[in-house]
């Protein structure tokens, strides 16, 4: 029987992004078919830098090209941005299973769900993006999703914490936008893809939720209380908005949560 932290991290490891989709799919799928043994060898590895092509070249996020939809340009810039997030979001997923070991099995099948639904999303972009006349790669991206993995690498409750439930969430209160102004220009098919990436990240960020309030139940700590903690202590300014309360909502906060996080933005 395959081991599942091996194929997790030679998944994690993958340089070629249609060949970690194919991987990640597959791994996803032979955890529950039950087709991996979860033996903890104990070696657990930082992975400061996890596999990626050659190009994208990570740049600061100051530096990455406009993203104006009033041209072809600037549409593909948009959509590799897009493509980008969904490329970090599977080995954010995956390392996600693959570092917290210590968590139950129900866990690891989250993980690994959201991981194969993120290739996915990746899949979708990068194809459309071909048809389109680029790839993945064709422009500077940078690394702000795969920073703030590494600095929660240490503590799952701090991993779910910022991850999910900020950086990801993020992506709920700006998507509806990137939808109305990919129809204003008449590209309904990065509406299509769009709608598909909104409706599963709804479910991305609930898994986060779960596990949040899992760790927090655990250690016998205020959910709230300990989340606007780790907010001042990783983001000395203040979180981005305004809020899509309907999704997040729907994902698993709190009404009176939000408007606490509201009253700080």
């Amino acid at each position: 029987m395959a081991l599942l932290y091996e194929r997790l991290y030679e998944a994690i490891m993958e340089l070629d992004p249609v060949r970690k989709c194919l991987l990640t799919a597959q791994l996803s799928e032979d955890w529950i078919n039950r087709l991996l043994e979860r033996v903890d060898a104990g070696c657990i590895l930082d992975i400061e830098v996890p596999g990626r092509p050659p190009v994208p070249k990570l740049v600061n996020a100051r530096n990455v090209p406009k993203r104006s939809l009033s041209t072809d340009q600037g549409r593909k810039v948009l959509l590799h941005s897009i493509a980008h997030i969904e490329f970090n979001a599977i080995n954010l997923a995956l390392d996600a299973a693959y570092r917290f070991r210590q968590m139950p099995d129900d866990y690891v099948t989250d993980w690994l769900h959201v991981a194969a639904e993120e290739a996915g999303h990746f899949a979708l972009i990068n194809d459309y993006l071909t048809e389109l006349g680029a790839c993945y790669g064709a422009y500077d991206a940078h690394n702000g999703l795969w920073d703030m993995v590494c600095q929660t690498r240490h503590d799952v409750l701090h991993r779910m914490a910022l991850v999910p439930r900020v950086m990801e969430a993020r992506g709920l209160d700006v998507t509806p936008g990137m939808m109305t102004r990919f129809a204003q220009v008449g590209d309904q098919r990065s509406v299509a893809i769009l709608q598909i990436i909104y409706e599963e990240e709804i479910g991305h960020v609930a898994i986060g939720n779960r596990w949040y309030h899992f760790c927090c139940n655990q250690r016998g700590l205020d959910a709230q209380a300990t989340f606007q903690e780790l907010i001042h202590n990783y983001f000395p300014g203040k979180l981005r908005g305004p809020f899509n309360w309907p999704a997040r909502i729907a994902a698993g906060f709190e009404a009176d949560e939000l408007s606490e996080l509201e009253n700080c933005l």
